[in-house]
């Protein structure tokens, strides 16, 4: 891989950035055309519906009376070769003369791939896998919507330096700082649904909300415990916006009178399936996508849940907010807890693919090590 292709990629993911949520639940895809070693002309998929990344990159080339024959075009994912909402992208960039292709992912959907091989054929000089990590990453959503039955799901945790999610006493506001929390609001804007375990829901009292202006549609609140509420009132999601709470719980509680009550308040309780005594998250998850078309939800704890999620392979993106605290309390609760290992062999492993400051705190951002 030349140095150069490698600049002019991680430009069109920059770019294929400005697109996510809009984009869904088609990829989110970057691109710059290239011309003596400068970028001429950009785009990305700016919502679904709308052109290709590569369509907008040529749109723009003729706005500033570029030629694009004489050009090297960069695309974060390999150019689609069918026709469906739009024409495909691989006869767009023939018909413009185009000679060099640079991709960075090969498309894993088979209904729009095959570009790259299409451009060969016609004699255009294509390579891939430049930055291919990074652009696999940038659609990290799209494969689990195309791979899996689920939502893209988020985990987020705020933690001290030493792991730890609240006192002994349970008093955890606020453990990150005023931007990280607003952060965690931008967050909540971008997804169709917020998961919290029961302990969450019966500690904190939570809303769930996004409280950003603008935001025209709340997201769902999920709550996931085998103990339903026996007094609805007394909890703030159940007085202000019962009709887009959903409780995961099993079999017994959703046929009791508690899961009455709530379901004649507009709540919905829906029997989990168990595996080992515990709620199958997936089941749940599933139902999300395929009954609410969720797209993206957001955990936000407690530990067991998110424990829970993790081993079950069920997150896509971890987000971990650790402020620059200390409780050295070992009887504060930690994280995550709950497992038994004898040696590191054993450990969840996960790999970190960003870090960045947040006002005095650090968000790390992980995946699984095999995504």
């Amino acid at each position: 891989m030349q140095r150069p292709d490698a600049h002019f990629m991680r430009r069109a993911i920059e770019l294929a950035e400005k697109g996510r949520g809009a984009a869904a639940p088609n990829p989110t895809v970057g691109a710059v055309l290239v011309k003596h070693g400068q970028i001429v002309a950009e785009g990305y998929h700016t919502a679904c519906g709308q052109p290709h990344a590569e369509i907008e990159c040529l749109r723009n080339a003729a706005e500033n009376g570029i030629t694009p024959a004489d050009c090297t075009i960069y695309v974060t994912l390999e150019p689609c070769n069918h026709y469906g909402k739009t024409p495909p992208c691989s006869k767009a960039i023939l018909d413009a003369g185009i000679k060099r292709v640079v991709i960075g992912l090969k498309d894993p959907n088979p209904k729009a791939k095959g570009g790259a091989d299409f451009l060969r054929e016609h004699g255009v000089h294509v390579e891939t896998g430049v930055l291919e990590a990074e652009c696999r990453d940038l659609v990290a959503d799209f494969l689990t919507w195309i791979q899996t039955p689920y939502p893209y799901s988020i985990l987020k945790l705020a933690s001290t330096l030493d792991g730890k999610i609240a006192t002994r006493t349970g008093h955890s506001q606020w453990i990150s700082g005023e931007e990280s929390r607003k952060r965690v609001h931008e967050l909540r804007k971008k997804v169709d649904a917020v998961i919290v375990g029961g302990g969450t829901f019966y500690a904190d009292n939570p809303q769930l909300t996004c409280r950003l202006e603008g935001v025209e549609q709340q997201p769902l609140a999920v709550i996931v415990t085998k103990r339903l509420p026996e007094n609805p009132e007394q909890f703030t999601l159940l007085c202000d916006r019962p009709e887009q709470v959903i409780f995961w719980t099993n079999e017994k509680s959703a046929l009791s009178d508690a899961a009455r009550k709530l379901q004649s308040s507009g709540s919905t309780v829906l029997a989990v399936p168990e595996q080992n005594g515990e709620l199958d998250l997936a089941a749940g998850l599933s139902w999300l996508r395929q009954e609410k078309n969720c797209l993206y939800t957001l955990c936000e704890g407690g530990g067991k849940l998110a424990l829970s999620l993790l081993e079950n392979m069920l997150v896509n993106e971890f987000q971990l907010h650790m402020a620059p605290k200390i409780v050295g309390d070992h009887s504060a609760p930690d994280i995550f807890s709950g497992r038994s290992i004898a040696t590191m062999d054993e450990a969840l492993q996960l790999r970190i693919i960003k870090t960045e400051l947040s006002g005095d705190d650090v968000i790390v951002t992980l995946r699984r090590q095999e995504m």
